[in-house]
């Protein structure tokens, strides 16, 4: 319980920080991570990539990544969250081209989405596989654990991806 209470406390702190992030401030983070993230071997090296896609403030955006990883001929999926078995989960669609992306319509967040008529006969990545995530977080420990905005999606995903056949996709360090 007081761990639930400190996370809960943890979360409040850092939506503060990071709402209060100069528009300049957030473009410059992202570029730099976003160079970063692109000189990685693991990146570099993946064929199929699931991608979360950002909301309008406080987050890196991810754009780059998803625009080098689409020219590169990766397979990328993004987050489509929906309702299974009464219960909101998310699932990573693959993102078919450059004009999809460009195209996506904002959710209930403010962040780009595939609308529920595009999802029938796409690939999920949980069964097609994928070699990297790249998932939000609003702070990280030494030890890269991360903590997110609670809702569970991500963890969730996870834990369903794990019951596959497939191997874990690379997470980061």
């Amino acid at each position: 319980m007081a761990f639930q209470v400190a996370k809960r406390d943890l979360r409040k702190r850092m939506r503060s920080i990071l709402q209060g992030l100069s528009i300049s401030t957030i473009i410059q983070q992202s570029s730099a991570a976003t160079t970063n993230f692109l000189s990685l071997p693991e990146y570099q090296s993946a064929k199929s990539i699931a991608v979360y896609l950002s909301m309008p403030s406080g987050e890196l955006s991810t754009n780059g990544i998803v625009k080098d990883a689409l020219q590169q001929g990766k397979n990328v999926y993004i987050p489509y969250i929906h309702t299974q078995d009464k219960k909101s989960i998310m699932d990573m669609f693959a993102l078919k081209s450059m004009s999809e992306f460009e195209s996506l319509q904002l959710d209930k967040w403010g962040i780009p989405s595939l609308l529920s008529t595009q999802i029938e006969g796409r690939p999920n990545g949980l069964t097609q596989g994928l070699d990297l995530i790249v998932m939000p977080g609003m702070a990280f420990d030494h030890g890269f654990r991360r903590l997110g905005h609670g809702k569970g999606y991500y963890d969730h995903f996870l834990t369903r991806y794990a019951t596959t056949t497939r191997s874990m996709p690379f997470l980061g360090k």
